[in-house]
C-alpha cells in the first residue's frame, strides 16, 4: 500500500562447480528486468544486490515490479555462490508506497477474487538472509516490503510510515501485523491511525531497524553484513533464520521446542561437525554447506 501515484577446496569439487556454472548461466541468460537491477557484490561476489528501479515513480510498488523482485530473489536463492541478498532502492526512496493508480478503480470482488497483494510477500519465503538497505522514503508498501526482509539497515535520512489511512484504506501487505510485532501495539497504532512518518533515528530507537548509516555508505554496509553472514554455513544460517522467524508465530513453549529440534537437526550436518572440530583444533572452519 502507499502514498504515491565457500572455501577454495569446496569450489573445486565438480558438483559445486557445475551448479555454480549453471546458476551463472541462468543469471546471464535471463531476460533483462524492466523495473529492477540485479548484480552480485562483495569481495567474493557472494552477495546478491537487487535495486528497485522506478526513479520517476519513487520506486512505487506494483505487480510487475513485485513479480520481478520475486523472480530475482528465487534466482539468487538457487545460486549456490550467493550467501545473502540485499534489497535496496535509491537514496531518495526505497519505495514510497504502492502505485495508487493500479488500485484506484479496483472493487472488493476484484481484490477478494484475485487475493490482491498475496504474491507480494514472496520475499518472506526466501531461505537465504535478506537485508533491506533503506534510504529515503519507505512508506506504505515500501515499509511493508522492508519489514518482510530479515534485517533492516537505514540511511540517516530514511523515513518510515504507513499512510494508508490518509487515502481511506489500511495496510494490506503486513503493515498492521509486522509493524506491531516490531515496535509494539501503541507505536504501531499511532503510525497506522495517523499516517505520520518516523525518522530513521526513531525507527532505530523503536527497534524497527538494526542500525543507521550515512546514506552514501548504506548499501556498502549492507553488503559487508551479507559478507559477514556468508562466512558461516549457508545451511545452518537458513536453519537459524527459520527458528528466529518462528518466534514471531509461536508461543514461547512452542518456540523453545521448535528451536531445540532445529538445534538437534544441526547434528545431522557435516558443517556442525566441522565447526566444532575446527573450534577444538583452533583453526578456521571449512564449511561445505552440507
Amino acid at each position: 500500500m502507499g502514498f504515491t501515484g565457500g572455501k577454495a577446496d569446496v569450489l573445486s569439487t565438480p558438483s559445486y562447480t557445475s551448479w555454480a556454472s549453471l546458476a551463472a548461466r541462468q543469471m546471464s541468460s535471463a531476460p533483462a528486468f524492466e523495473h529492477i537491477l540485479v548484480e552480485k557484490r562483495g569481495e567474493a561476489d557472494n552477495v546478491g544486490l537487487i535495486t528497485l528501479n522506478r526513479p520517476k515513480a519513487l520506486n512505487a510498488l506494483f505487480d510487475p515490479l513485485m513479480e520481478e523482485v520475486n523472480q530475482a530473489m528465487k534466482q539468487l536463492e538457487e545460486d549456490p555462490s550467493v550467501a545473502a541478498i540485499v534489497l535496496t532502492g535509491s537514496e531518495k526512496a526505497f519505495a514510497a508506497g504502492a502505485d495508487i493508480k493500479q488500485m484506484q478503480n479496483k472493487h472488493y470482488v476484484d481484490c477478494f477474487g484475485s487475493n490482491f497483494l498475496e504474491h507480494w510477500n514472496g520475499v518472506t519465503k526466501i531461505k537465504k538472509p535478506v537485508i533491506a538497505a533503506v534510504n529515503g522514503y519507505a512508506l506504505g508498501g515500501g515499509c511493508e516490503l522492508a519489514m518482510m526482509c530479515d534485517i533492516i539497515l537505514a540511511g540517516e535520512k530514511a523515513k518510515f510510515g504507513q499512510p494508508e489511512i490518509i487515502i481511506g484504506t489500511i495496510p494490506g501487505a503486513g503493515g498492521t501485523q509486522r509493524l506491531t510485532r516490531a515496535i509494539g501495539k501503541s507505536r504501531a497504532m499511532q503510525m497506522c491511525l495517523t499516517g505520520e512518518m518516523i525518522t530513521a533515528q526513531q525507527a532505530d530507537a523503536w527497534g524497527l531497524v538494526s542500525s543507521v548509516h550515512p546514506p552514501d555508505q548504506l548499501v556498502d554496509e549492507a553488503i559487508k553484513l551479507g559478507e559477514k553472514i556468508g562466512k558461516h554455513s549457508k545451511l545452518v544460517v537458513s536453519m537459524c533464520k527459520e527458528a528466529v522467524n518462528k518466534s514471531q508465530e509461536l508461543s514461547l513453549n512452542e518456540g523453545l521446542h521448535f528451536e531445540k529440534r532445529i538445534f538437534h537437526g544441526t547434528f545431522a550436518t557435516n558443517d556442525r561437525k566441522e565447526g566444532m572440530t575446527a573450534f577444538v583444533e583452533k583453526r578456521s572452519p571449512n564449511f561445505t554447506d552440507s
